[in-house]
């Protein structure tokens, strides 16, 4: 009776320490793959969580029907909404690990454990695949090289902009709290969020299929402007003086060097000189509202932290 008591003992015990593991699929319209997704992450993860994003096709019946649980948002709002809404789930739901990955079967759902492996052995807080260079299309490698540049921040991860990626509880909640963008941005977000609180981030390799033609739902060259605005915005709200106070200043540096050359010209002719009074105008005007914008950010700022 006493072994069977302690045999009983140990595997509630193994039980409460078995890390805990969503998969979450963003998706709008992705009824010719999703199924499959849905079928071969199950068999890694304890639940599949699929976020419909305003889908049109039969994408949350074919998810359904693999076993996914549905979140449905109603109308289209963006991939970052659909992560905010997974992170809440996962949090409420006191899930120990959440993986993040696309459902159009670029994503090989067979290597979740490889990503997930650094979060159980607690070497790292935030997980990002990466992909070769050899298994992208041409101007998908363009288009990641200047989307890595802008997104870096100074870090040395080698791809920025993959959406296979692990988060343990402490990532999760740090990015449930913080996460303000709904766009395509997210992952940059979700990478500059990471530094700023010091996470430990880490990385594996994945295969990407794309094949002969490309899956995705949104234009590459969209996409990537629509990132590329979204991390320019997110910098200026977070260091207002540095990306609108300082080159409002050198605006108004310029704008005071016409200026005293427009009295210059008047002094020595007598006549006024269009041109140069022009000039300062054009530069010492917006510059002195690009500093007040920015003093008057970094202020909100200051009193937000």
């Amino acid at each position: 009776m006493a072994n069977e008591t302690a045999q009983g003992a140990a595997v509630v015990s193994r039980r409460s320490s078995r890390m805990r593991t969503l998969a979450a699929i963003p998706c709008f319209d992705e009824e010719v793959a999703i199924g499959s997704v849905v079928l071969r992450a199950r068999q890694h993860v304890d639940e599949v969580l699929v976020i419909d994003d305003g889908c049109t096709d039969n994408t949350v019946k074919v998810a359904r029907e693999a076993g996914a649980t549905i979140i449905s948002h109603g109308a289209r709002k963006g991939k970052g909404q659909g992560i905010k809404s997974a992170l809440k789930y996962a949090v409420d739901h006191d899930y120990d690990c959440l993986v993040f990955m696309d459902g159009d079967g670029q994503h090989d759902p067979g290597e979740i454990p490889l990503l997930v492996e650094q979060i159980r052995a607690d070497a790292a807080d935030l997980v990002i695949g990466f992909r070769t260079l050899d298994q992208m299309p041409f101007y998908r490698r363009f288009g990641r090289a200047v989307l890595d540049i802008v997104s870096s921040t100074g870090s040395p991860i080698t791809d920025s902009q993959c959406g296979f990626r692990a988060l343990n509880r402490k990532t999760m909640e740090s990015m449930l709290s913080s996460l303000r963008m709904d766009d395509f941005s997210t992952e940059s977000e979700m990478l500059r969020i990471a530094q700023e609180r010091h996470l430990r981030i880490g990385e594996t390799p994945i295969n990407c299929k794309y094949g002969d033609f490309d899956t995705s739902t949104k234009n590459p060259l969209s996409h990537g402007m629509e990132v590329i605005g979204s991390i320019f915005w997110l910098a200026v709200e977070r260091k207002p003086l540095l990306y609108i106070g300082l080159p409002g200043l050198a605006a108004m540096v310029a704008g005071i060097f016409f200026f005293l050359q427009f009295l210059r010209g008047f002094s020595e002719t007598g006549l006024v000189p269009i041109e140069q009074g022009m000039l300062a105008s054009l530069f010492l005007i917006p510059g002195t509202i690009a500093v007040m914008l920015g003093l008057g950010l970094a202020l909100v700022v200051r009193m937000r932290e």
